[in-house]
């Protein structure tokens, strides 16, 4: 079960091919790929700064995947998050899972991300025209986990990044909250 937190982009390819090496019992690959978008909630969006708790996020997404693996039969999982600045277009997170077959395989994929964005410590930040923005959680990604019987209550709330104090919005707009990948991807 690969989970890396990096700075730098993966190539997707290269990690499937990875992930699938060695494994003749797979017969079906889902994955999940999400980019910065270039608009958010109707600003334009130059950079977006991703930040987390090393150690904490790491151990956070091993849970995720050791979630999904109680629920479906997979073989195996992947997930890369990337954190610090990043542009439109660039590539933010990848989920990968394999099975025998392609149902637990798209299952265990949907769940992870939507696991991942509502309960994986990471903070967004967006650069905007009119400034500097965290990103708040949203209620349709609590809509999303929901849906596999898992209750949260994180849209709307205020959690502070690694290196922010109560309060401390560092001159930007809006407070800040857990985030993910997305807008908590």
């Amino acid at each position: 079960m690969p989970i890396r937190v990096q700075t730098e982009d993966f190539d997707l390819g290269r990690e499937i091919a990875a992930l699938r090496a060695g494994s003749p019992q797979v017969g079906a690959v889902a994955s999940f790929i999400g980019t910065v978008r270039d608009i958010n909630d109707g600003q334009s969006v130059s950079q977006m700064e991703l930040e987390h708790y090393p150690g904490m996020t790491e151990k956070a997404l091993e849970q995720i995947v050791a979630a999904a693996r109680q629920r479906w039969k997979i073989i195996d999982a992947l997930v890369i998050h990337r954190v610090g600045p990043l542009r439109p277009l660039d590539q933010i997170v990848l989920v990968a899972v394999t099975s025998a077959h392609r149902g637990e395989a798209f299952a265990a994929c949907e769940f992870i991300m939507d696991y991942l964005k509502s309960e994986a410590p990471f903070w967004k930040k967006e650069q905007t025209p009119a400034g500097a923005r965290w990103v708040d959680a949203r209620v349709s990604d609590d809509a999303a986990l929901k849906r596999w019987g898992i209750e949260t209550g994180n849209a709307g709330g205020v959690a502070q990044p690694p290196d922010s104090s109560p309060g401390d919005t560092s001159g930007v707009t809006g407070g800040p909250a857990k985030s993910s990948s997305g807008s908590r991807t």
